[in-house]
Formats: structure tokens, C-alpha cells, sequence
């Protein structure tokens, strides 16, 4: 069934944009906790002044907009202004780079699922998603998260995660935001990439099942899945050829040619392996014709090294945002396929 609604040309147009050839998105949605967590390990107090300082830096990096289309912001951010009193909204927007918002609240415990959780969020989301569109966001994310385990995945957390990332799809386009939809399977294990292939697969029809029964627009979204991938406790774990070839006929099984782009997540993965994976699933979706756009969506893959080269001194400022835009230039070589001709990640 084909639904009509007020913001259908601009949701297709902004999806687009989101997987423009060449670019990626900066995930840059990091809650207070992960943050926190990430400055204490350079030895930096997390304040909402450190917070807006390092992510200005980013922000106000010249270039970046040549690589990154798109910036994913948390609840804080989106309301901050930089030192000079610009809204950082405004800064990316002024760059030409389209600004998101992470809109999900959390995995919780799955009631009657050990060691499974449900994302929240629902609840008031249609209000919320209008402030933010307001604010200046032009698409959302919401993440849902399935783990490998012993019985795990169980069939009540994919269909019910599923079904919260479906409702979640349909409440953005009714506001006019393009919707991220994030279904992760964690990397977090010893399984094999043959039992990573089997929970994406089935984590990705029932996702897509869900979708077409809340009558999103896939034209209007961009799925931002994992690869497919060994655990990373795994004791011989899968090179980037193997990940290639079965990330692609994965998402050839379960991912309708409709959806504009694909945006891997970094998924714990470190900054050489993610780039190199991206690279290899483009050269092999080239090889194979694959439909869609293939780029990324990375927050730790594009940070860690800037992140490290920034330490909460101001005195490091120009040579963070030279670290951040190097780890833009050749992730968006590799999203190109294009990786072994660059030069190496700092």
C-alpha cells in the first residue's frame, strides 16, 4: 500500500544527500556516559563546556564537508552554541552538512530475555521529533541492539526491536526527518562470521517486514546495519575479502534495491579494520552490482585518532582537526573503494 504524505519529496531528496557518492556520516551522538567514558581515557574531564569544545573543533574543521555529509548530534548538543554564540546546529548546516539527531533512549533489559535488551523512546517521540525539525535536524537515529550468545538471539528481541525501529521510522517522516534505522548485531563474542551472517540475515527481514507494515518510505531512510563479521573474541577471525563477500550477499537477501544508501556502523571495530572492511564490501558491491549506496556512518572510526591528538588542550586544536580530516579523506577513499591507493590512516 502507498502512503501519501506532506514531506515525501524532501525526505527522498535529504536520503540521498545523507549517501551522496563520495561522503559519509559523522556519528557524533554520543551519550553523556559514553563520552564521559571516552575522556577520562585521555585524562579529561567531561563538562558541557569540554563537550562543546572538542565536537565545535570537529565542527569548524575546513574541508570536512568535502567527505561528511551529514552529522548525527545528541540532545545536548543540538541545543548548544559555540564559543562565538553560533547555534553548532547552524555551524554544520552552514558548511553544507545536513544535521541529525540520535532520538532512541537507551537499550533496557528485555522483560523475560536474560541478557537481551528493547530500545525505549517511544513514548512522546512525535512531540520530540517536531522540536528537534524546529531546532534544525533533518533526520534521526535510533539504534536497537542484538546480541550473539548461548540461545541468543531469541525470536521476542528481534521482532520486538524491529517493531520499535519500524514505529520510530514512520513517527520521523510524518515530522519530515529521514530515519536512520540501526539495527546493530555486536561484534561482542567468540562466534563465527557463519553465525553473524544468520542473526543479520533474520534481524533484517524481520526489520524490513516491520518497515513495510508501517508503511515507511524506504525511498526516505537509510539503513545503518553492522557488517557482517567474526566476533572479536573469535579465535580466527574473518579478513576483509570474507566480510566483503558475506556482508554483500546478506544485504542482496533482505535489503529492498528501494532504500537509497546503506551506512555501516564502526560497531567496535578499530579505525584500520573498519576503513579496510569498507573498502573490500565496496570493491566487491561494484563487482556484483549492488543497488545501493555503500558508505559509513562512524563515530569511533573517525574520532579515536583526533580524539587522542586533541587531549582537552586548546593548544591541539589545529592538529586535531588535521587528524580528524586525514580520517575523513581515506575513510571516504575506501567507501569508494579506493583505500589501497591512500595514502595510510594516521
Amino acid at each position: 500500500m502507498t502512503t501519501d504524505f506532506e514531506y515525501r519529496d524532501e525526505l527522498v531528496a535529504t536520503a540521498r544527500a545523507m549517501v551522496a557518492p563520495a561522503k559519509g556520516i559523522l556519528a557524533a551522538d554520543e551519550s553523556t556516559g559514553t563520552i564521559t567514558k571516552r575522556f577520562a581515557s585521555i585524562g579529561v574531564e567531561s563538562t558541557p563546556d569540554n563537550r562543546r569544545d572538542y565536537r565545535e573543533l570537529l565542527f569548524r574543521t575546513d574541508g570536512y564537508a568535502e567527505f561528511i555529509s551529514g552529522v548525527i548530534l545528541y540532545d545536548e548538543t543540538i541545543r548548544q552554541e559555540g564559543a562565538d554564540g553560533t547555534p553548532l546546529v547552524k555551524l554544520i548546516a552552514d558548511r553544507g552538512v545536513i544535521p541529525g539527531i540520535k532520538v532512541d533512549r537507551k537499550a533496557k533489559p528485555l522483560a523475560h530475555c536474560p541478557g537481551e535488551t528493547v530500545t525505549e523512546g517511544l513514548d512522546g517521540l512525535r512531540d520530540r521529533l517536531n522540536e528537534y525539525r524546529e531546532l534544525g535536524a533533518r533526520f534521526t537515529k535510533w539504534r536497537a541492539v542484538i546480541r550473539i550468545g548461548d540461545g541468543i538471539p531469541s525470536r521476542t528481541c528481534i521482532d520486538v526491536n524491529a517493531h520499535a525501529l519500524a514505529r520510530y521510522a514512520a513517527l520521523s517522516q510524518e515530522a519530515g526527518l529521514v530515519p536512520i534505522v540501526e539495527p546493530e548485531v555486536l561484534m561482542d563474542g567468540p562466534h563465527t562470521i557463519e553465525r553473524c551472517f544468520q542473526v543479520t540475515e533474520a534481524t533484517l527481514r524481520e526489520v524490513f517486514l516491520q518497515l513495510a507494515r508501517q508503511r515507511v518510505l524506504l525511498e526516505g531512510m537509510v539503513l545503518k546495519p553492522n557488517m557482517v563479521l567474526s566476533g572479536s573474541e573469535a579465535t580466527d577471525r574473518a579478513g576483509p575479502e570474507e566480510v566483503a563477500d558475506r556482508t554483500v550477499r546478506c544485504f542482496l537477501r533482505t535489503v529492498p534495491a528501494a532504500v537509497p544508501g546503506i551506512a555501516f556502523l564502526s560497531g567496535g571495530q578499530g579505525d584500520e579494520e573498519a576503513t579496510t572492511n569498507l573498502n573490500a564490501i565496496n570493491l566487491r558491491a561494484a563487482e556484483v552490482g549492488a543497488p545501493w549506496e555503500l558508505t559509513f556512518s562512524y563515530g569511533r572510526g573517525l574520532q579515536a585518532t583526533p580524539l587522542e591528538v586533541w587531549g582537552g588542550k586548546a593548544e591541539n586544536a589545529g592538529r586535531t582537526q588535521e587528524a580528524f580530516l586525514q580520517r575523513a579523506r581515506v575513510t571516504s577513499q575506501a567507501r569508494q573503494g579506493r583505500y589501497a591507493e591512500s595514502e595510510p590512516a594516521e
